[in-house]
């Protein structure tokens, strides 16, 4: 059986109109005679859809039970025994009640597109698995349905469905989208226009990628290889030197003209991976793409050129970026430059030759290959020297041994290992020398540079040109393996140090022991300071370092344009520099890396804050209404000139208004004293609180309150709390707990060695899975009730007030229904000579008033 297909409708938030489009491309197919029903759809009250939905079959829902409540889902076996051609199914990253086939809608549409049927479906993009942590840093709230990203990918259509922010909060004024109480709430939370910005832009991009990935399917299935004219890529070409910064602003200009422009860096190394350019260079190019908002690559190819056009015409580039040629010109008469060959092999692909400051004030030299050493330079020029003196006297004294042709190999012998021993320049030293000897001592007539046999003089000349390019070969060869050993070596150093970093904490000190160890210099350090006239600050550094030294260090490495790695002691080889500068990379990243845990740490203590002073304004406009009613309302009736009240009635009314002002009292010096908290002025004042007296107190307070029960272990110690934050919290989580749960509430308070953990136990209708986190975000009410039930503030008070004393407050389900609400605090530390407990019996049935 043939597979369903499967749409999809992609909207950037609630509202945009997905379910409207599903619900219009159904009367479509309808009208054009496929066989079209609904498995489900939510419409959330909102009129259009409904009626939107009338004149589609609808196949019924499945009912099932749950914790006393009734509730419906899509009904699969009835659909594919139904067998559409077509079904509708409503929000595809739906969480299905307890007890169902599948947990996810997603797992029911995979069953019906696996029976042959056709699927168009409906996603909000914070709903993808992929982008929830994204979507969490944007909006403030982390979505507990998601639907894999693979499930979307997919699909064979995905259809945006975009609606500019501006208009999106248009109809959710109107009240086309949330009932009105619940619109002001979501216009100034999830519904901000920074927030649906943000959420639509992530929408555009994550289908163009979608987009990107098919056209790249179609283009390789079809061996389609010159670039085609879609979203506008630009190709940089690196060499890792300093001109990279110039040519990267260029191409990122470049890039910025065309709408959807990218930038993509590319730097080409040998096929034995070994990289010419410095490290540090190399990391600060890459740094400065990603803020170019580029990507880096790093290709391997034999040839720089050929390797940068295959590149360029895999990613489907249409312009590439290269620098203009620092050769001499005859150099370029010789053999043409990187340059010239990019614009020669481009084809369709445009070519920027970009100048820069280095293009004619430094010239690249020429050599061979990387320098030996003087020492090595020296004994390759005294072997060719000596060696041909020696060689010619040894020759010289036995004639009869030898002759021509063994003469010419043994000084061809001889420039070979000059070459191995100091480069090329001696060994051409010695072929020119071994030539002349040979042709001067041993080549007639002797004792002239005259040559009469014209073999001789052919011989002669193949040798000095053999010997030449044996020699060349024979260097560049020891230089590369050279290069390779000494990249070993690095490579070996740095995984021996990263796996030794594994498993320290403070990694930055850890870095500079092993430099002092690699080196064997006396001590290092990090240092910083952010203009040359400032004094450096020492960030790490080993024992014995002393910041005067920085001046006359033997080695300092820039780790980024104001830190440096700094070296005290021996001086450092060569060789030994560009290990040096690996380890100054691995010291920036370091820092980086900790800079961002710095920035992180601050983002929580600042969303710390920020729960904390939102449950500040929700305990002003959740808690202050009631007293201020009350004094309002008694003040009024004393003031009714027409109204003559007996003593007892006056007395009572103000009684009415002592008592709210007494609570209003010590609210706002809760309050106060929070906000004062939270500002770091004060810490909250912690103190033994018994939990069966403040269970009690906060009870007392409460309508209803009669029907909360306490049921504590016996010698239950006191938890350390704020006692009267500690209030605020038990009135607040025993004033939910009361309205939505008919019968008594148990309040059962256990101990561990350093916790205590209070659990506040109802038997009401109980919360699904995926909304126990929700409940104590602001302006929450679950199971939408009533106006004049308050505004879902309560729990989000307490939550906030309990991580101010360093508790958790967590749902849970009740066995057999309801909801138990766990608050975990510290137990209190009893002085010397104070009982570590209450010397109050147990209380399993003791009622709170």
């Amino acid at each position: 059986m043939a597979r369903g297909k499967l749409r999809v409708y992609l909207g950037a938030a609630p509202g945009v109109g997905k379910t409207v489009a599903m619900l219009s491309e159904g009367h479509r197919r309808r009208d054009r005679g496929t066989d079209v029903v609904i498995g489900v759809v939510e419409s959330h009250g909102r009129a259009h859809t409904a009626a939107l939905a009338e004149g589609l079959e609808q196949v019924p829902r499945r009912t099932v039970e749950h914790r006393g409540s009734t509730l419906t889902e899509l009904d699969v076996p009835a659909v594919v025994a139904r067998r559409p051609q077509v079904v509708l199914v409503d929000e595809l990253a739906h969480t299905n009640v307890p007890g169902s086939p599948h947990t996810k809608r997603w797992e029911d549409v995979e069953e019906i597109l696996a029976a042959g049927i056709d699927v168009i479906s409906t996603v909000n993009i914070q709903h993808l698995e992929s982008l929830n942590d994204v979507v969490e840093s944007i909006t403030g709230v982390r979505q507990q349905e998601t639907v894999p990203d693979d499930v979307v990918r997919r699909a064979d259509q995905i259809e945006l469905v975009d609606m500019s922010p501006q208009a999106l909060r248009r109809r959710l004024a109107h009240g086309n989208v949330y009932a009105a109480e619940r619109v002001d709430a979501a216009l100034a939370n999830y519904f901000r226009e920074g927030n649906l910005t943000a959420l639509r832009e992530l929408s555009l991009l994550w289908l163009a990628d979608r987009v990107e990935e098919g056209l790249d399917r179609y283009r390789t299935d079809r061996g389609i290889t010159e670039p085609w004219p879609t979203r506008e890529r630009v190709v940089v070409a690196l060499t890792g030197d300093a001109e990279g910064r110039t040519l990267l602003r260029r191409a990122a200009q470049i890039a910025a003209r065309g709408a959807g422009g990218e930038l993509v860096a590319v730097y080409v190394t040998p096929p034995d991976g070994l990289v010419d350019a410095r490290l540090e260079q190399l990391e600060e190019l890459r740094r400065l793409t990603a803020e170019l908002g580029g990507t880096f690559h790093t290709v391997k190819g034999d040839d720089i050129a050929t390797a940068l056009l295959v590149f360029a015409r895999g990613v489907n580039a249409r312009q590439i970026v290269i620098g203009a040629s620092r050769r001499r010109r005859w150099q370029e008469v010789l053999s043409p430059g990187v340059g010239q060959k990019v614009v020669e092999g481009s084809g369709e692909i445009d070519v920027h030759l970009v100048t820069h400051e280095l293009t004619r004030s430094v010239r690249a030299p020429w050599r061979f290959g990387p320098e030996l050493g003087r020492r090595r330079t020296a004994l390759g020029w005294a072997l060719a020297v000596v060696g041909t003196a020696v060689l010619t006297a040894v020759l010289h004294v036995t004639p009869a041994w030898h002759d021509l042709p063994l003469e010419v190999l043994l000084y061809l012998l001889l420039t070979v290992g000059t070459a191995l021993v100091g480069g090329v320049w001696p060994a051409v030293a010695a072929a020119v020398l071994g030539s002349t000897t040979i042709n001067w001592f041993f080549t007639p007539p002797v004792h002239t540079l005259t040559i009469s046999d014209p073999e001789n003089l052919v011989a002669l000349a193949v040798f000095l040109l053999v010997a030449v390019a044996v020699s060349s070969v024979v260097h560049l060869s020891e230089r590369r393996a050279a290069a390779a050993r000494e990249a070993q070596r690095e490579a070996a150093a740095l995984a021996a140090s990263a796996e030794s970093l594994l498993g320290e904490r403070d990694q930055l000190p850890a870095v500079l022991r092993q430099v002092v160890e690699f080196f064997g210099v006396d001590s290092a350090a990090v240092v910083r300071r952010p203009t040359v006239r400032d004094p450096w600050q020492v960030l790490a550094a080993t024992s014995g370092f002393d910041v005067a030294a920085v001046r006359d260090a033997s080695v300092r490495a820039p780790v980024d344009d104001t830190t440096s790695l700094v070296l005290v002691g021996r001086v450092v080889s060569a060789q030994d520099r560009r290990l040096v500068s690996a380890f100054a990379v691995r010291v920036g990243a370091i820092l980086r890396r900790e800079e961002l845990v710095r920035l992180a740490d601050a983002g929580r203590a600042l969303a710390k804050d920020n729960r904390a002073r939102t449950a500040l304004l929700a305990a002003v406009s959740h808690d202050l209404r009631t007293p201020l009613a009350s004094i309002k309302a008694a003040a009024s009736s004393l003031r009714q000139p027409d109204v003559v009240f007996g003593e007892e009635d006056r007395a009572d009314l103000l009684e009415t208004i002592e008592e709210s002002t007494d609570r209003l009292t010590v609210l706002v010096t809760n309050l106060l004293d929070m906000s004062r908290l939270q500002s770091g002025a004060v810490v909250p004042r912690l103190a033994a609180v018994h939990l069966d007296e403040a269970v009690t107190a906060a009870a007392a307070l409460l309508p209803g309150g009669g029907r909360v029960r306490l049921s504590m272990d016996a010698g239950l110690p006191p938890a350390s709390a704020d006692p009267g934050l500690l209030d605020r919290v038990l009135a607040n989580v025993l004033e939910n707990a009361l309205r939505h749960s008919g019968g008594e509430v148990v309040v059962a308070a256990s101990a561990t060695a350093d916790r205590v953990q209070v659990r506040v136990v109802d038997r009401g209708v109980g919360v699904p899975e995926g909304a126990k986190e929700a409940i104590f975000a602001p302006f929450q009410r679950f199971g939408d009730a009533p106006r004049g039930t308050g505004v879902g503030l309560g729990l989000a008070v307490a939550r906030g007030l309990v991580e101010a004393l360093g508790g958790t407050i967590v749902a849970e389900d009740t066995p057999g229904g309801g909801l138990t609400v766990v608050l975990d605090l510290a137990r209190h530390e009893a002085a010397a000579g104070e009982p570590h407990g209450t010397d109050a019996p147990t209380v399993p049935d003791r009622m709170a008033t």
